[in-house]
């Protein structure tokens, strides 16, 4: 490709490309790159020639029209040292076939089942903050969630208790996701193997949890029960064509990656929702009165989710502002025509949430914390795909649906009795691991709230 037909973009260094803005600040670097060259962005990382897309008819083009002609990123292709042939790593048709097997477990009725579950275990852990007297004192809203959302995953998908085991298990894991920034590094392969430190603790981390993901099978094989949960579905799927069932190994990767992913992206979720609120007051007042006026002082249902449409609205604009999936990246498998540029076979096509969800021709004011830009009305103004913080097409999130609900009910049930306020003194910033989580975690100050709902919730 001449330079002529090249997209606009950094030079960077002659032989490491932009490697260096990308290691200092990977979100910051996408933000200024789009503000910079505008919608269609080329540079390079060491060898590889990048393109970050921030249109959203040629984001729509990649994910729905043209996503035959794609293959995940080298990153997650990488990945699967942590993932192996996860749903979120597989490719073709064992991807589809995979997620076929699997789709019955998010269908809706079935997400609704989990609902109570979600409630019961927040309800749960709000209590143990009523127990410890924990008003006005600070706590790590980021851990919080993380342990949180983890148990609530093992139970509902895997009918699997880990709260005795949630300091050890959350250790292991984010260990485990500490690692996959190497991904990105052209090396990658070579510092995976390497006698570090922090080698030794990835692979201690991923015994751990390895352990923990066999056992739970070798039990669920033992009593031969169908709970009739995710982990039953894949021990009793069969091949549409020879009949065959799931190897332990095959069934070890589909829940490695759901148990990563589906607590890591909600749990960031939450936290970053929690902030948002701590940092708008006329919103978060809305929010408590929403909750207080529907719920009555009772627990929330599923059945009360339709009613909470400002707690929804709340949640989709955290996503807005702080996708978990911050970065999304496909590699063409041969040329490809992107807009007015023909990109060369294995090109990787980059597309960021953060950098989209800041577009000021879909969302004016971008940077203002506005729940109401999730009115149907106001929806309807946008392109589809000016907002993706699930990602799209066939590959889009498979547990959306179980995220959507997980966090409107845990905002229900903690916003019922609690507000939080960000510790004073304490600079919140981004930490884009395998998710973008808040840097240095999350410290927030515990205020029980006294209105006469509140109080029948803790009675």
């Amino acid at each position: 490709m001449s330079d002529r037909t090249r997209p606009p973009g950094p030079k960077g260094s002659p032989l490491s490309g932009c490697a260096r803005e990308i290691g200092a600040d990977r979100v910051g670097f996408m933000v200024e790159l789009q503000r910079t060259y505008g919608d269609v962005v080329c540079f390079k990382v060491w060898d590889r020639t990048l393109y970050l897309v921030s249109d959203p008819d040629l984001i729509k083009d990649v994910f729905v029209t043209n996503h035959k002609n794609f293959t995940k990123s080298r990153a997650l292709q990488l990945a699967k040292f942590i993932f192996g042939e996860g749903l979120l790593t597989n490719e073709g048709e064992s991807h589809r076939r995979q997620r076929r097997m699997m789709q019955p477990a998010f269908h809706m009725q079935r997400i609704h089942g989990y609902g109570e579950t979600m409630i019961e275990y927040a309800d749960r852990h709000a209590g143990r903050w009523d127990a410890a007297a924990l008003d006005g004192q600070s706590v790590d809203m980021a851990q919080e969630m993380m342990r949180l959302t983890m148990a609530i995953v093992a139970k509902t998908l895997f009918d699997f208790d880990v709260e005795s085991e949630a300091d050890e298990i959350s250790e292991a894991l984010s260990s485990i996701v500490g690692l996959f920034e190497r991904t990105v590094h052209p090396a990658a392969v070579l510092l995976t193997i390497l006698p570090t430190l922090k080698n030794f603790r990835f692979m201690r981390a991923k015994k751990r949890i390895d352990s923990l993901i066999y056992r739970m099978i070798a039990e669920r094989r033992k009593s031969g029960v169908d709970h009739g949960d995710l982990l039953s579905m894949l021990l009793n799927a069969q091949d549409e064509d020879d009949g065959s069932g799931m190897s332990d190994q095959q069934v070890h990767d589909e829940a490695v990656t759901l148990f990563l992913a589906g607590h890591e992206t909600t749990a960031n979720a939450l936290s970053w929702t929690w902030y948002a609120l701590s940092q708008n007051p006329d919103v978060e007042a809305k929010f408590h009165a929403e909750i207080d006026d529907v719920l009555g002082g009772e627990l929330p249902t599923p059945h009360d989710i339709p009613k909470l449409e400002y707690t929804r609205r709340v949640f989709a604009e955290s996503m807005r502002l702080y996708p978990p999936a911050y970065l999304i990246g496909r590699m063409a498998i041969d040329e490809y025509q992107l807009g007015d540029y023909t990109l060369p076979p294995k090109s990787v096509i980059l597309m960021c949430p953060y950098v989209c969800h800041r577009n000021p021709a879909q969302f004016p004011d971008p940077e203002r914390f506005d729940p109401d830009r999730w009115t149907p009305e106001r929806q309807r103004e946008r392109h589809k795909f000016s907002y993706f913080p699930f990602g799209g097409g066939p590959r889009t999130c498979i547990g959306e649906s179980f995220a959507w609900m997980e966090g409107v009910l845990l905002l229900a049930v903690f916003g019922q009795r609690w507000r939080m306020t960000l510790r004073q003194g304490h600079a919140v910033g981004y930490d884009p691991q395998i998710t973008l989580r808040p840097k240095g975690g999350l410290p927030m100050t515990l205020s029980r709230r006294t209105t006469a709902s509140a109080a029948r919730a803790i009675a």
